[in-house]
């Protein structure tokens, strides 16, 4: 159940790692998208070739994901459930109305401009005939020097605000998806309260009940301890290991200490 009541931090945010673990394969899209997304966004205003080249990467790499599968169908059908949780409420005497009306206009407002784009909305990119071979290139180890691609590269020598220009109109076509996804996994992530758990001997392992719609796992850990968490199961079980990491020359093996973290089944 999604809760409006403020969250509380039962720690100092700065003190611990988050970690992240999709338990379905919706929620691993989503989260590929948003670790993509925002990094591109970031590096489209440096004014230096490099950065230009990794947004102009991470670009490729949205449309090669958003390529494989109906994302936007299930972008739409989460923000329909979420609307549907959230009108749930509109009935009960003790819920902010305000505050309600408003995420459910947002919600609807985001649904309705990811449906006028239309199941099409990526040809703009995949007609591109410059980042068509940009694509192709790339697929090739080091296959975008400037003997490969000397237009590429005489267009990264431009002015950043001639870069600027092509770079809106290119991600144009997948604001309105990405930024929607990235919506999705806010209300996620707030829609449950962390819990205080224990890894005996640095292992944890967790029975979900059937009426649990879990998508996504997220633990705290404090980074003082020096441990990562290597996380596997489903929506029905999962196990989380703790491991000791030393160097890169050897593997890292399971702490034997207790382990106490926060979990949050979203």
């Amino acid at each position: 159940m999604i809760s409006f009541s403020e969250k509380i931090d039962h720690e100092d945010v700065t003190s611990i790692g988050c970690i992240e673990q999709p338990v379905s394969e919706r929620m691993r899209t989503f989260l590929r998208l948003e670790f993509l997304y925002y990094p591109m966004l970031k590096n489209i205003e440096k004014n230096d070739e490099w950065s230009t080249r990794t947004s102009i990467s991470f670009l490729l790499e949205i449309q090669s994901i958003l390529s494989r599968g109906d994302v936007r169908n299930d972008l739409l059908n989460e923000l329909d459930q979420h609307i549907y949780n959230f009108e749930r409420f509109e009935t009960c005497s003790d819920v902010d109305s305000n505050r309600l009306d408003d995420v459910i206009k947002k919600l609807s407002f985001t649904r309705d401009k990811l449906s006028n784009i239309g199941p099409g909305y990526l040809r703009p990119l995949k007609d591109n005939v410059f980042l068509n071979l940009i694509k192709h290139r790339s697929s090739i180890p080091g296959g975008t020097c400037e003997f490969d691609l000397p237009e590429y590269n005489y267009w990264l020598k431009q002015p950043l605000l001639r870069r600027l220009e092509d770079l809106n109109k290119w991600i144009k076509p997948i604001k309105i998806l990405c930024e929607g996804v990235n919506e999705v996994l806010w209300f996620i992530r707030e829609s449950a309260q962390p819990i205080e758990v224990k890894a005996i001997k640095g292992m944890y392992q967790h029975n979900m009940q059937k009426s649990n719609n879990c998508r996504l796992l997220r633990l705290r850990l404090k980074e003082e301890l020096n441990l990562f968490p290597e996380i596997s199961g489903s929506q029905h079980r999962f196990t989380v290991r703790f491991l000791q990491w030393s160097t890169v020359e050897s593997r890292a093996v399971q702490t034997t200490d207790d382990v106490p973290f926060q979990l949050t089944i979203c």
